[in-house]
């Protein structure tokens, strides 16, 4: 609807714009030949104004606005879907090389890394002091313990996020990923009443 809305928009604004135009000639006319008094031609002006002009203008700077946030989110979302290409594709690259391709800055792409993994889109890791984010499949960190890219042991940082307390890479998960680090498997040694089989 982005460029749907925005030819509405102006559309609307434009019929807004050439009903007053005429009503104005058309009350000034009257006023000039004598028929139209001027508290008469005030309250058609008035009228005119708020019945008509007024709807159409703003019914057209909402549509018009509608149209530019829907078009800005549209942009936001292709990136995203651009990125989410990238790294699949490639399984390793630069963020130097995302920001290059898709002209956005470093924290631009880092909250759109965030919203693809809350979306559930995105599983791998990025090490943001190296410049570098990896694709990796969802079920080789479902239930890791180790950080794929120092081998160090893994920290909850938040929903589908861990982090690595010694490389500071963030590896990003699925949706089952962070519950089962957060619980870790039982020993298989140890039944479940305790005692040691």
């Amino acid at each position: 609807m982005n460029a749907s809305g925005r030819v509405i928009g102006l559309i609307l604004i434009a019929i807004g714009a050439v009903v007053a135009i005429i009503s104005g000639l058309w009350l000034l006319s009257g006023m000039s030949e004598g028929t139209l008094r001027g508290s008469g031609a005030l309250f058609g002006a008035a009228f005119l104004f708020l019945v008509v002009v007024a709807p159409l203008v703003g019914g057209g700077i909402f549509f018009l606005m509608r149209g530019r946030a829907e078009e800005k989110a549209t942009a936001r979302a292709r990136a995203q879907r651009r990125l989410l290409d990238m790294v699949s594709t490639r399984g390793k690259i630069s963020i130097i090389d995302i920001a290059q391709e898709l002209k956005l800055s470093r924290s631009e792409i880092e909250g759109d890394l965030y919203d693809l993994v809350g979306m559930g889109l995105f599983t791998g890791y990025v090490d943001w002091k190296s410049g570098t984010l990896q694709s990796v499949e969802a079920a080789r960190l479902q239930g890791a313990q180790h950080c794929p890219n120092c081998g160090g042991v893994l920290q909850l940082a938040g929903k589908g996020l861990v982090k690595c307390p010694y490389c500071g890479a963030e590896i990003f998960l699925g949706p089952d990923g962070a519950r089962q680090i957060a619980q870790p498997a039982a020993n298989p040694a140890i039944s479940s009443t305790g005692g040691q089989r």
